[in-house]
């Protein structure tokens, strides 16, 4: 006999754009200005996590209820934004998910979310965000704008219809399925399904949480959202990640192309003095960054929380990413230090041909006074 279907009594998709919007904000003026009473914005209350410690809390608004344009048809989502001091901005669509909903009911919803492109959503979600940079401007320090996002989803059940247990949802839910939006009713490969379910996670018996690269599946009965809000967060580092590996990309090409035109070095020429302070400026914003993001959150105190986000950050792959800027960001640092011995080559070469040609004067000179 099969199983009853697990039906939600409440809970919510939470579905994350992020942006790259700017190198740096001042949240504290951030705050100021989305406080003022012209603002549309609205602060919202600060999210309180006993466990997870952050040294530059986010500013987080209420931006009111939106629209979600899908294919299958509009939804009702209320929006959030949170914007970090690393000059992130993550806009989140909360969509209510009715009553009664079983896990099974969720899949289209999951495969056009999760397996099919979504350029609706992400176009309202950048609208969102450029519209929060602009009137955040004066907060933000170098802003930009980046073709760039990333994208997250999470769906957060806060109750079933009845009681049931992590082990139970693992061994009996279609998790796998939601986590890669395949509605196909063919199971899984063993192999498929296992790297799906593996990064799972439950501190009591009733609660779950389990994390794929692009989605994840949380069970939490108490309401709490540290679970997302980590996600979150380890998303938002992987944008970082990923716009400054773009960024080193297109400089590296640059000075490439530029030494490249100037012949090789030259004597009295000014622009590898330039290309130097280019470099030595991106080495140090480089280095800010790479401790921002390291001292961006800590978990203190909670094993489970940490374990959880250790998890996460592995499976969005971010030590790779990271050593890929590093790797990037020495080879940047090798470029700087050519410069600045051709730099330095160059300068003692005009030393030298000054000295010979004001001993040349002074041999010239005394021959022609005698």
């Amino acid at each position: 006999m099969e199983p009853a279907p697990y039906r939600i009594q409440e809970g919510t998709v939470r579905v994350y754009r992020l942006f790259d919007v700017a190198d740096a904000v001042d949240l504290a003026r951030a705050e100021t200005l989305a406080a003022a009473p012209a603002s549309r914005f609205r602060l919202d209350s600060p999210r309180t996590h006993s466990a997870i410690e952050i040294p530059y809390p986010p500013v987080h608004l209420r931006l009111g209820a939106r629209t979600l344009p899908l294919r299958s048809g509009p939804r009702s989502a209320e929006v959030r934004a949170t914007v970090a001091d690393t000059g992130v901005v993550s806009i989140l669509f909360e969509v209510p998910i009715a009553p009664g909903t079983s896990l099974e009911e969720l899949l289209p919803l999951a495969e056009e979310l999760l397996d099919q492109p979504t350029p609706e959503v992400d176009a309202l979600a950048r609208r969102e965000s450029e519209e929060l940079a602009r009137a955040l401007k004066p907060a933000l320090e170098k802003p930009h704008s980046w073709e760039g996002l990333e994208t997250y989803t999470v769906f957060l059940v806060r109750s079933f219809d009845r009681r049931v247990t992590g082990e139970e949802l693992l061994e009996r839910a279609p998790l796998d399925r939601l986590l890669l939006g395949e509605r196909d009713p063919t199971p899984l490969s063993p192999e498929e399904s296992g790297d799906v379910l593996k990064h799972h996670f439950s501190y009591l018996e009733t609660d779950l949480a389990v994390v794929d690269w692009n989605s994840a599946f949380v069970h939490e009965p108490s309401g709490l959202t540290d679970i997302p809000d980590l996600l979150e967060f380890a998303t938002a580092h992987l944008l970082e990640l990923r716009y400054y590996d773009a960024v080193l990309d297109r400089e590296l090409r640059r000075i490439y192309d530029e030494i490249e035109a100037l012949g090789g070095p030259r004597l009295l020429t000014r622009r590898y003095e330039r290309l130097l302070r280019q470099t030595a400026a991106l080495l140090l914003e480089l280095s800010e960054m790479v401790e921002r993001l390291e001292n961006a959150v800590k978990i203190v105190g909670d094993f489970y929380l940490a374990r959880f986000y250790q998890a996460a950050v592995r499976r969005f792959r971010l030590p790779a990413w990271q050593e890929s800027v590093l790797r990037k960001q020495r080879l940047l640092a090798d470029v700087n230090r050519l410069l600045s011995d051709t730099a330095a080559s160059s300068r003692g070469e005009l030393l030298e041909i000054a000295i010979v040609a004001l001993v040349a004067w002074e041999v010239l000179f005394a021959l022609i006074r005698r």
